[in-house]
């Protein structure tokens, strides 16, 4: 096959619109754009959107109020886990500081604002991702930072964790509690739907997680997790040749 000069990939998902599924429900019309996001999805990704279908079945029987005050469990206020996506990797340690300032500089390449949250907040870094023009730099933030952390984020709706969680605040949130029910850990799958979405688009390899984190912060140079991965080539005559053959896997 001859091969002629490689292409960035395009993604197949719109992440700047994905980042609408991690947004806090202010009002009523939050329904509706996750409506949209899902109607989205089932023309370009239908396996993503299956996953959400538990989370449209939600929406039908849950009043915006109730929305409100899951997704603070979930994600805010002593919550199951954090959008924070270097919170989830770092914790409290000092690299985290260290990869705010260089996430600061990627989302000013791009032009991308991130209006009252910090560099490191999961829709900041979906939007990153589709405004990114630095392919290379766009597949390493998506595979070394936001995937790991996405997956870590996952395994903290575990039943036992939550039961844990809920236990401490049982006495206060007690009518929260009871009424969420079921639907304690729905926010599982919108956090599955991005994930599979980003697997899709980047190839992702689960790397050695704690040499990953032990490595970060080390390097002066603008990858923050030490020598950049390669990101794989796309030639330009079997670029629609390789969209079919993947659909066909999935199938």
């Amino acid at each position: 096959m001859e091969m002629i000069e490689t292409l960035p990939a395009p993604l197949m998902v719109d992440y700047g619109i994905l980042s609408g599924l991690f947004q806090y429900p202010e009002y009523e019309s939050h329904k509706a754009k996750i409506k949209h996001i899902h109607a989205y999805l089932l023309q370009c990704h239908p396996e993503a959107a299956d996953v959400m279908n538990a989370f449209m079945e939600y929406m039908k029987v849950t009043g915006i109020e109730e929305m409100q005050e899951l997704y603070l469990r979930s994600f805010d206020v002593q919550a199951i886990t954090t959008l924070d996506i270097g919170f989830v990797l770092f914790g409290e340690d000092y690299k985290r500081g260290k990869l705010l300032v260089h996430l600061n500089q990627e989302h000013a390449r791009a032009g991308n604002s991130c209006g009252t949250e910090l560099s490191d907040h999961l829709p900041n870094l979906l939007n990153l991702l589709s405004k990114m023009t630095d392919y290379e730099m766009r597949y390493e933030i998506a595979v070394r930072l936001i995937m790991p952390a996405v997956e870590k984020m996952i395994a903290e709706f575990s039943t036992e964790k939550i039961q844990k969680k809920d236990a401490v605040y049982k006495k206060h949130l007690k009518v929260l509690l009871e009424n969420s029910g079921n639907y304690r850990t729905i926010y599982q799958t919108i956090l599955e739907t991005l994930f599979i979405a980003l697997k899709r688009d980047f190839l992702y390899v689960t790397e050695n997680y704690e040499d990953l984190i032990k490595n970060a912060g080390n390097s002066d140079d603008r990858s923050f997790f030490g020598p950049r991965q390669e990101a794989p080539q796309v030639y330009e005559h079997d670029f629609a040749h390789n969209i079919e053959s993947e659909m066909l896997t999935d199938k």
